[in-house]
């Protein structure tokens, strides 16, 4: 039919004395194509318009679906992938290099904070330190009856200043040494869970890429992932946010608890972190997360299902309304709306409908307004 129609509207146009086409595309006369164009494609129009049309009458019926629209709360969703991670989980390095004398934990293992989870041999380190405290204690009780002399006037004031000096610097030397020690202890630096250990007792160990086990703590997790710089604005601190695990076919209510102040120049984005709760220990860290972030709330919103929201020629956007309701039947009415966002599968209408209409939600493109409904 079409190929007909343009035929006919070349051999009209031919015979009018104007140029054909093919003279046209040869003399490259781009203005008289488009308007020839443009001329074609409202013929073509009116034909699709009229072949729609042409089994629908006002006098036909149509069995159709409606609902009666109400105010409601409309929430647009910003949709990103993210993953999964945690602060606390790191590999445990030794502070002090030798033979691993003590390993108190194994894999799986609950640790809490500062607990010991294993000691290196302190090279006589230990020793050292007792040697040290003994001259500390000597220095200590000297200045002590040097005061005591000092404060009855016995003795000359040099000797109570080297032995406080001599105190002081013992002391010094005691709490160096005591921090060597400790370098020797290793503790758990938070609470957690051993995932995996990587050494055996009696080996030798130093600072690592592999460490000497893995620590992680489940229980302070969150998503990181980057939105584009269109939303700075509309996402802050304490913004709710659905979480979905592909892994666990579960959702998480998140929060979000921090926005980067950087704007990746390659591509227009920055950073977001969400917490996550993790009741049940199912998140691990580098699992892949659906974000919905509510990006645009509006209340007493009139929305539709997307699907009954058509085009006409005009590129008009409009919907069926049932007029005249008796009961179960009614009369078919054309509506042109203005559309807003769309999310969850419906559509907010800003204009065109308001509450108590009642919109045809199946059935819509068997029919033509004026026909009758039935529902």
């Amino acid at each position: 039919m079409k190929k007909v129609v343009l035929i006919a509207a070349s051999l009209l146009l031919i015979a009018c004395g104007e140029k054909s086409t093919d003279d046209l595309i040869k003399d490259k006369n781009i203005t008289e194509l488009k308007n020839r164009k443009a001329t074609i494609q409202a013929e073509l129009e009116k034909i699709d318009a009229a072949l729609l049309n042409g089994n629908k009458t006002p006098e036909s019926e149509a069995l159709v679906s409606v609902v009666t629209i109400k105010d409601t709360v409309f929430n647009h969703y910003l949709e990103v992938q993210g993953n999964v991670n945690t602060k606390e989980n790191i590999l445990v390095q030794p502070e002090f290099s030798g033979t691993l004398t003590t390993l108190n934990v194994k894999a799986g293992q609950r640790v809490a904070k500062g607990q010991i989870l294993g000691k290196v041999d302190d090279a006589g380190m230990s020793q050292q330190l007792a040697s040290i405290e003994n001259q500390y204690a000597l220095a200590k009780t000297t200045f002590e009856r040097q005061k005591n002399l000092w404060d009855k006037k016995i003795g000359s004031e040099i000797q109570f200043l080297q032995a406080q000096a001599q105190m002081i610097s013992a002391q010094k030397s005691v709490a160096q040494m005591r921090a060597q020690v400790a370098k020797t202890v290793i503790r758990a630096p938070f609470s957690g869970t051993i995932d995996e250990v990587f050494v055996e007792r009696g080996q030798v160990v130093a600072p690592s890429p592999q460490g000497l086990m893995r620590i992680v703590n489940l229980s302070n997790m969150y998503v990181s992932t980057t939105v584009p710089e269109t939303y700075i604005g509309k996402l802050k601190p304490g913004t709710e946010v659905d979480v979905f695990l592909t892994s666990l076919g579960k959702t998480y209510k998140g929060k979000v608890r921090q926005v980067a102040n950087f704007i990746n120049p390659s591509n227009r984005s920055f950073g977001i972190e969400v917490s996550v709760p993790n009741p049940d220990n199912l998140l691990r860290p580098n699992q892949v997360a659906k974000l919905k972030i509510i990006d645009y709330t509006i209340n007493n919103a009139i929305v539709v299902p997307t699907n009954v929201v058509q085009e006409d020629g005009e590129h008009n956007k409009f919907v069926f309304i049932a007029t005249n309701v008796n009961g179960k039947s009614g009369v078919a009415k054309k509506v042109l709306v203005k559309v807003g966002k769309s999310s969850n599968n419906v559509t907010e209408i800003l204009s065109g409908l308001a509450a108590n209409d009642v919109i045809v939600t199946e059935g819509v493109n068997n029919i033509a307004e004026g026909m009758k409904l039935n529902f």
